[in-house]
């Protein structure tokens, strides 16, 4: 399968895992919203030395892949390219924070703790992100960002622009698919042709956002979506389930629970 074919599989993927009727999936949108929205406030709001009270809001993460029940080994797959990225962030601070700091009898410079420390807190952000994306379909993280008031042209931008990038890859893949059959042997596009193939796709796909425009609007669009809000009313147990998370969140936050479980059992 091609690099395009394989994008889009990974699309249909994680729409197919948001669209699972399993437990967390049915939480209401603006309660999983809110949560990821506090729960990266807080892991970003810890001191740059405070490695160990970090790592004890990996608890959320670790409850959240377990209930919704979800491959912690393709979340990896999925996110090894953003990954990394979020992880060379914090390359420098070594060279930067020379200041010694003593753990037990082994003295260490203070910037491989702030190293750390931003690379955790990049990463549990970007796996709090995909906990949400995984668990919600793009249409309710829409409609939670209606209820809370966002720009309506905003969030419709965003819904078409997930939506409708698959036809884009369609277009880009019967392209690059048609120039390979014209250029047997050939490996890649050849750089005489990326400015006509470019052009080819701008017009393409203008062709198809008035196709699509135009069908949109025979079934009645007027500029703002229906989400079907009748069906996502808050419910006794999303109220419950934000309590318990809020209150977990406090509590990891606010006291070093890694350090208290530690001295309770030394």
């Amino acid at each position: 399968m091609s690099k395009i074919g394989n994008a889009t599989h990974e699309i249909y993927q994680m729409d197919t895992l948001a669209a699972r009727d399993q437990w967390t999936n049915r939480i209401h949108p603006l309660v999983k919203l809110a949560l990821t929205v506090i729960y990266i406030a807080a892991v970003v709001s810890f001191s740059k030395y405070d490695i160990i009270g970090l790592a004890s809001m990996a608890v959320y993460l670790i409850a959240g892949f377990l209930l919704a029940e979800l491959s912690f080994r393709n979340c990896l797959r999925r996110l090894r390219i953003v990954l990394p990225l979020v992880c060379v962030v914090g390359l420098a601070n070594p060279f930067l924070d020379r200041t010694p700091v003593y753990m037990g009898a082994i003295q260490i410079n203070a910037g491989v703790i702030s190293m750390i420390t931003l690379m955790m807190k990049g990463i549990f952000a970007v796996l709090a992100s995909y906990l949400l994306i995984a668990t919600t379909s793009i249409e309710k993280i829409c409609h939670a960002l209606r209820l809370l008031h966002f720009l309506k042209i905003l969030v419709t931008q965003i819904l078409l622009t997930y939506r409708y990038i698959t036809v884009l890859l369609h277009e880009v893949g019967r392209m690059t698919q048609a120039y390979a059959l014209r250029a047997p042997g050939q490996k890649g596009i050849h750089i005489k042709a990326w400015g006509s193939l470019v052009g080819l796709l701008l017009l393409r796909s203008i062709d198809r956002a008035t196709e699509l425009y135009e069908s949109m609007t025979l079934r009645g669009y007027s500029g703002d979506y229906l989400y079907l809000a009748e069906k996502n009313r808050l419910r006794w147990q999303d109220i419950c389930y934000l309590a318990v998370w809020l209150a977990v969140i406090i509590l990891f936050r606010r006291f070093p629970i890694i350090l208290l479980i530690g001295n309770w059992f030394t």
